[in-house]
């Protein structure tokens, strides 16, 4: 019995309070498809006819007195749900109208006659010229007006849509909203492009409502004549006379509720969205200047008194006019004195807030790797649209850190719509160090040097290490490699110039929270190493300026324990930090080499002249520096050397004497960065030396 029982209430649980609600719309449905098969009777015609003006009606004041248009999301639901009923009255009607427009202007219910007579006098040629122009101020213009701002809408909100997305991460990222407030923001990001899209969909509805109904009165009236004059038998005037004015009727009780949802289409899709409804919206920008309202009152009121004008009407309006202008001036005075009293009283409740100084939390600290972007590279940094961008950077930073030995700081992206759409620009530390082009829809094509063939396409180079190269489609992509080319994509671009310019800045990268990091990962495998060294015997800044000294050089600071170890060493009688780089380079030697010469083939190298060698020595000895002639004399050789090297495929290396060493990488590094200087002392014995190239020859 408890079972039954509980099956029986089963039902009315199921059905009670919002059940109901869900219910609403299969039901309008079943009801729509009902009135296009089923007959119905006058009296029921005529209260479907009601309801839907009524619901018309309801639609404009609801969309008079939305916010934004997100207030009336159902509105393309609406939209189609009224459309859809009109078309099943129009088929009911018609069906009624054939059958029993014999009978009388009455035939099809109160609500067609009423229309059908009172509206146009009983004059069917009355009648159809206002249908027809009912029909073409919907169709052409509030229809069509509505649904090219739905699809202007819908365009640049999508468009909008990347950059809404980011400043939301960024707001979060920095603090500003928490987890739950971001997540309603991507929500409501998403409602409004989904409306904007249907917006753009159901206006197409309305327009073809607006032809169905033409076609609607066109076939009421041609076939209320053959079915008047052939099957009852009634001759063509006042067959004419009573199937026209029912079809009249017909037209205009479907179309006057048409033209209302069309103008709240256009209401909702023309709107701006602010705090305030269209009617406020109105009254307070188009009658808030009295300025305004005198000199239109001016101009109606010369108007009416020319002669043969309506004196009557002009000089009503102008009077109304400037009754309505006087008013709002004198407003004003009041309206200014109650904001400042407003104001005054905000500041007397809050005066913490108002005379808040500043604080910390106000200071906005640079970042010391940044990354802007135009709008059309956003689609490479938005993870939601697949961007690639980010992992590439992720697997940079890992990258950097197990060859270079620390690692680098996050890499801060935003978008920027005051740069070039397809530009990016990479930031250390706020300021710019590196800019670039990319476009996400075609291949960068790089000569290397020995290519076969030329290709069609932008030419361009190679923002990280300055090759020519061309940017071309993707269907070019393998005849480019044919010829020699290297083809790598956008993304590809953008991460290796991001990686060459942090591997160049390394030691500006490096801070003293970074070395202090690194302390602490050596701690853990050799803490007795640290502690007796840091800050005992080396002080951390020293320290700090030893490892940027390396990294300056391109020489990894990955063996840390060796660096420590020649600091506890030295560090008790050698203070100067250029002077424990230097040792610190000669018990990184073998490394260094291995960098520059991988394996144990024999090294070829560029060589100083004994003339110049001899001249450099001296010039060290007596601390006067490199004489300007000599300087530029030795830039030259030295770029010719390097370019012989590369021609060979060598690396562009040049050895000298221990002493002399510091001097010449200082000289050169600015201007020939490529160029590495190694000492004798740095090389291991077991390592064989060939000189290809001199500088100084003809010193």
């Amino acid at each position: 019995m408890n079972a039954l029982a509980s099956l029986m209430r089963q039902p009315a649980q199921l059905f009670s309070g919002s059940q109901w609600k869900g219910l609403a719309g299969p039901i309008l449905i079943i009801m729509i498809l009902s009135m296009m098969v089923l007959p119905l009777p006058p009296f029921l015609l005529d209260l479907l006819f009601t309801f839907n003006i009524a619901m018309s009606v309801m639609v404009l004041l609801v969309s008079m007195y939305t916010m934004k248009a997100l207030d009336f999301a159902a509105f393309p639901a609406v939209l189609l749900f009224s459309t859809l009923l009109r078309l099943s009255l129009n088929v009911a009607s018609t069906r009624v109208v054939l059958m029993q427009g014999h009978t009388g202007t009455d035939a099809a219910g109160k609500v067609i006659e009423a229309f059908g007579h009172f509206l146009v006098g009983g004059n069917f040629a009355v009648g159809v010229m206002v249908f027809i122009i009912l029909v073409l101020i919907n169709f052409m213009v509030i229809t069509k007006g509505a649904g090219r701002i739905a699809e202007v809408g819908a365009r640049f909100m999508l468009d909008a849509m990347p950059g809404k997305q980011m400043a939301i991460d960024a707001d979060l990222n920095a603090g500003l909203i928490g987890e739950d407030v971001a997540r309603k923001r991507r929500t409501e990001v998403a409602q409004e492009a989904d409306f904007y899209g249907s917006m753009d969909g159901a206006s197409k509805f309305v327009r073809g409502d607006a032809v169905a109904g033409l076609l609607i009165m066109v076939i009421n009236i041609i076939g209320g004549l053959v079915v008047g004059m052939v099957q009852h038998g009634l001759d063509f005037s006042t067959a004419g006379k009573t199937y026209t004015l029912l079809a009249i009727g017909d037209g205009l009780v479907a179309q006057i509720p048409a033209l209302v949802i069309s103008t709240a289409a256009g209401v909702i899709v023309s709107r701006v969205t602010t705090d305030e409804d269209v009617g406020r919206q109105l009254t307070g920008q188009l009658f808030s200047n009295p300025q305004v309202m005198f000199l239109t009152a001016g101009i109606i009121g010369l108007m009416g008194l020319i002669p043969g004008m309506p004196n009557l009407a002009f000089l009503l309006i102008a009077g109304s006019l400037v009754w309505l202008g006087r008013k709002v001036l004198l407003k004003k005075p009041q309206q200014a004195a109650l904001q400042a009293a407003a104001a005054a009283q905000a500041a007397a409740a809050m005066p913490a807030a108002e005379s808040a100084e500043a604080t910390w939390d106000d200071v906005a600290l640079v970042d010391p790797l940044g990354m802007e972007v135009g709008y059309r590279l956003i689609p490479l940094v938005d993870q939601s649209q697949n961007g690639e961008l980010l992992g590439r950077i992720k697997s940079i930073r890992k990258k950097i850190a197990q060859e270079i030995g620390f690692l680098v700081p996050v890499v801060h992206i935003r978008d920027n719509l005051e740069i070039q759409p397809n530009t990016y620009i990479i930031s250390l530390k706020g300021v710019e160090i590196g800019r670039g082009e990319a476009f996400p829809t075609q291949w960068m094509a790089i000569n290397p040097g020995q290519v076969t063939g030329t290709l069609p396409g932008t030419p361009t180079q190679d923002p990280a290490f300055g090759l020519p190269a061309v940017w071309i489609d993707a269907g070019q992509r393998q005849q480019a490699q044919v010829y020699g080319y290297t083809v790598v994509d956008a993304c590809t671009v953008m991460a290796t110039h991001l990686n060459h310019l942090i591997q160049t800045h390394a030691a500006e990268l490096l801070g003293r929270q970074e070395v202090q990091q690194l302390l602490d990962q050596v701690g853990k495998t050799a803490p007795k190493l640290t502690e007796d060294l840091v800050p005992k015997v080396l002080s951390l800044s020293t320290l700090h300026k030893v490892l940027q000294n390396l990294l300056e050089e391109e020489v990894p600071i990955r063996d840390m324990r060796t660096i420590l170890d020649v600091m506890a060493e030295h560090a008790p009688t050698v203070k100067d930090a250029t002077e424990l780089t230097t040792l610190t380079r000669l018990a990184l030697g073998r490394a260094i080499v291995q960098q520059l010469f991988p394996g144990d083939a024999e090294m070829q190298v560029i060589g100083l002249d004994s003339t110049l060698d001899g001249v450099l020595q001296q010039a060290l000895a007596s601390n006067s520096g490199i004489e300007p002639g000599l300087a530029d004399s030795l830039l030259t050789q030295a770029q010719a050397a390097i370019v012989r090297q590369e021609q060979m495929g060598l690396a562009p290396v040049l050895v000298v004497q221990h002493a002399l060493r510091v001097l010449l990488s200082r000289f050169l590094r600015r201007s020939l960065p490529q160029l590495k200087v190694l000492s004798h002392a740095e090389i291991p014995d077991s390592r064989h030396i060939k000189i290809t190239a001199t500088i100084g020859g003809r010193v």
